[in-house]
């Protein structure tokens, strides 16, 4: 199954229009460092499709697009609709999108 990659402000209009979760498959540190607001926090290693609902779309992000698009496949093959966002949380924050810790400070993408 293809992959639908999807730049920043795409991801925003799924998110905002089709309910869509934002899923950021990074490791703990660069979690806690900052993330997307909204978004849900799964590590790669720690995914599990049968977690999600089949009728809500998800957009997987990492730190550049790998890691996120090899969650993305997985979900894809177990049936969800999965889009990959195309350079992660660095093409992110250069959109000017909000990157900020769990206590709502500014954050970095490490």
């Amino acid at each position: 199954m293809e992959i639908v990659e999807v730049d920043p402000i795409g991801a925003m209009a799924l998110v905002d229009k089709s309910g869509a979760i934002l899923l950021d498959v990074r490791e703990d540190d660069e979690w806690t460092a900052g993330h997307a607001p909204g978004a849900v926090h799964v590590r790669l290693g720690d995914l599990d499709a049968r977690s999600f609902e089949a009728a809500v779309p998800i957009v997987a992000v990492c730190r550049s697009g790998g890691r996120s698009s090899s969650a993305a496949s997985r979900l894809a093959a177990a049936g969800l609709t999965v889009y990959n966002l195309t350079g992660g949380m660095g093409a992110w924050q250069r959109s000017g999108q909000p990157v900020i810790r769990d206590d709502g400070a500014a954050g970095a993408v490490i």
